[in-house]
């Protein structure tokens, strides 16, 4: 009895642990998906549709597309203007956030490592938090 009750709570643990990881998985390529679709915006010129997945605390900050889209021409050009990018690491903080590690091919040649800090909604959706921009293509620490 005792062996068929410790065989059975090990294939109940590996299953909740499996279960539990698709989970972080799936909600890992969500926020992901948002992040590709900011980008494809940007690249297609549709910065009203780039501005839509920005967080709440972002648009607070940039409340008019005008001013969003300044912000990134000012600052985060690689970003506006990708020749390439590729998803590098994630990494969940304490506070609930995701932050993908983006790299990216700037349009001046050079590559840049894009941090994205992804906000879970109260619907379930992400958006980005902000974006942390440095030359190089240096993986986060």
């Amino acid at each position: 009895m005792f062996k068929k009750t410790a065989v059975s709570l090990a294939v109940a643990a590996l299953i909740s642990s499996t279960g539990a990881a698709a989970a972080q998985n799936a909600t890992e390529r969500q926020a992901q998906d948002v992040v590709t679709r900011q980008l494809e915006a940007f690249l297609s010129g549709d910065f009203a549709r780039a501005y839509s997945y920005a967080s709440p605390d972002i648009k607070r900050i940039f409340p008019t597309l005008e001013s969003f889209m300044s912000m990134v021409r000012n600052g985060y050009l690689p970003v506006l203007r990708p020749g390439n990018y590729a998803f590098g690491r994630v990494e969940p903080l304490a506070d609930g956030r995701l932050v993908w590690e983006v790299l990216i091919r700037g349009p001046d040649g050079a590559d840049y490592t894009a941090a994205y800090y992804m906000e879970r909604q109260s619907d379930g959706s992400w958006k980005v938090d902000g974006v942390s921009l440095r030359e190089g293509a240096a993986g986060m620490t």
